[in-house]
This record gives structure tokens, sequence and C-alpha cells, in this order.
């Protein structure tokens, strides 16, 4: 029997274009060029279709409680502030005054249990994710409400030319590695799932290659499950490096990010074992023309039931923009409750 219980999503969103922002967020860049830091626009530039992760949520995700929306105090033009299902969140309402202001997603991320009124059960969505088919509640949790993650360790590589994903990930595996003993952990048989024996099989190879050591774990760029509690716990566990990450303006070396929590999750056995690249898709935006026009198909068709539309370099990036959005507009061209 499933165990009911209510599910919330969280969305953060920032408008690049906003005279003000910029000009507040220059004046916090430090004068110092050798501090390394990412702060490049392409961070903050936006796809004008977060509308379509409302209007994804509705459609495909009616069973949502409430949606959290996280800005700085920009509202969007369309937003529709009077619809039930959603909670407007500036950052001031939840994060510490001692961390704002901030132009660093991942003190926005890091404080997410401090949002009033937040379930337990959430899932965590960045602005370029998008449901575009039926999905369910039991598609990020199982019966018992427990999160649904892989649970795969996977190698990171490490980059020498600043600030970048993967190195962010090596420090979570390193606070990870400072708490948790690996071969305690990985005596649970969620590691080893017998109806998914390639994982069961990696999970076994780095054990045999590295018994006592951790060496990183695989993350989905897909919409997140989260307990509520685990990040308190987990604050309670790195409270030191979550703080410090959390007073960074900036993206830093030094951080930690959300996908600590997800760590936390697996490492304290407070999960459920799933392949989810079998419910979502990673889509990653590039300058060939044939891959543009790929993406566009399976946006329209709703191949998966959750997608990642990645912004990355592009060289046309209007004509890239206007071509998705108009993909997204043919699978979802009614107007949801969200919007005004």
């Amino acid at each position: 029997m499933k165990k009911d219980f209510d599910v919330d999503i969280v969305i953060p969103w920032v408008d690049g274009s906003d005279k003000n922002w910029l000009e507040q967020k220059n004046s916090f860049l430090p004068k110092d060029k050798l501090i390394d830091i990412d702060a490049e626009q392409v961070r903050y530039r936006d796809w004008d279709n977060v509308k379509y992760i409302f209007r994804g949520i509705q459609k495909f995700a009616p069973w949502v409680r409430k949606v959290f929306f996280i800005t700085s105090g920009q509202i969007p033009s369309w937003l529709n502030l009077d619809c039930k299902k959603l909670v407007f969140v500036k950052h001031e309402d939840y994060i510490p005054k001692q961390y704002l202001p901030t132009f660093s997603s991942h003190p926005i991320e890091l404080n997410m249990h401090r949002i009033k009124g937040l379930s337990e059960h959430f899932i965590y969505m960045n602005d370029d994710f998008f449901f575009t088919k039926k999905v369910s509640k039991y598609d990020f949790f199982d019966k018992n409400g427990l999160p649904k993650i892989s649970a795969v360790e996977s190698p990171y590589s490490i980059a020498n030319d600043g600030v970048v994903f993967y190195n962010i990930l090596v420090n979570n595996t390193r606070q990870i590695a400072s708490k948790f003993n690996k071969e305690q952990v990985k005596h649970s048989r969620k590691w080893y799932p017998l109806t998914k024996p390639k994982i069961a099989i990696i999970n076994l190879f780095f054990n045999f290659i590295a018994k006592n050591n951790w060496i990183g774990f695989y993350h989905d760029h897909l919409p997140s499950p989260f307990l509520k509690s685990c990040i308190e716990e987990c604050w309670q566990t790195f409270g030191e490096v979550l703080d410090q990450t959390s007073k960074n303006k900036f993206r830093s070396d030094k951080d930690v990010n959300q996908f600590l929590f997800s760590d936390y999750q697996l490492c304290t056995n407070k999960f459920s074992a799933i392949n989810i690249k079998k419910k979502g898709k990673y889509l990653g935006l590039d300058n060939n023309e044939d891959n543009l026009n790929n993406i566009c198909n399976q946006i329209r068709t709703g191949k998966y039931k959750m997608i990642c539309i990645n912004d990355v370099e592009i060289d046309n990036f209007e004509k890239t923009r206007d071509k998705i959005n108009q993909a997204l507009d043919d699978l979802l061209p009614e107007k949801s409750d969200f919007e005004k």
C-alpha cells in the first residue's frame, strides 16, 4: 500500500537582463582578479520560457500541492501572484541576512529547508527543467516516501581552468568521505539491485578498485527529490562548509552544492534506488543545427517525462531560444493558472 504525502516543487529564477540587478551584481564583483569565481553572464541569461515549466506542472503534475517560486524580488510580467498553488518567495524571506545579497545559486539551494511552509517531501527544479509528459509523485518518491535516487558511484574529472561543476562535486565527495565509511554505507543491498544488474556491476567494480575510498556519485541533471528533514540533518553534519559556501557572493571552486544533500540521503540509507535515465533526458544545446532540430522534435512529441534544456555557449542565442520556445509552445500552448 502506498503512503500518501504532500509534495511541493521549488524553482529558483533570476532575470539576468534586469538593469538594477546587474548593477548590484557588478558592484559586488571582487576587484582582485586573482580570486577565482564564476560570474559569467551566461549563468544568468533568461530564456524567457519559465512559464512553460508552470504549464508542464499544471498539465502533467496536477498532484503538486504548492510551487515555491524563488527570486531576488523580480516578478515575471506574466506571473499570476494570486494563483492558489503559487508561493512567491524572495531571497530575504528565507535566506539568513548574513548570506545576502547573493549572486550564486548555491546559497539559494543550500537554504531551501528554511522556506516557510515547505512540505517534508519536495522536488527541486532548475529553471531549465520541464515536465513534458504525465508524471506521478511516485516517479520521485517510493511508496514509503523515500526519494528515488540513482545510487551509483561515478568518478569525476577535475578541471584546471577555473570554477567548473565537477570541481564542486569533488568538494561534496570530500565532505562525504570525512563522515561516512564507504564499506559500511555500501553494505546496503540498495546499491546492488537485482532488477538493475548494470548498476550492481558498476558498484561492485568500484568497490573492488577503491574499497575504502569514495570516488564520486552519479548525478542526474533533472528534477531532484528531497526530504526537508535530511537537509536539516545535513546542515548539522556539514554546517561549516555549508555556511562558508552560503557566504560566497559568486560561485567558487571551494563551494559545495545541493547534490551534497542527495549524497547524504544515499549515505544515510534514506533513498530508494532507481534508474532515472528511463524517465528523463538531459538535452545539451550546441551550435549544431541538426541537434537543435532533433531536440525541438523531442520536446514537441513529449518523448520523455522530464527534460533539461541546458544553456551552454551558443553563437546565435536568440535564434536558438526562439526555436526551443516554439517547440515548448507547440507542446504546451494553453496558459496555466500561474499566468495572468
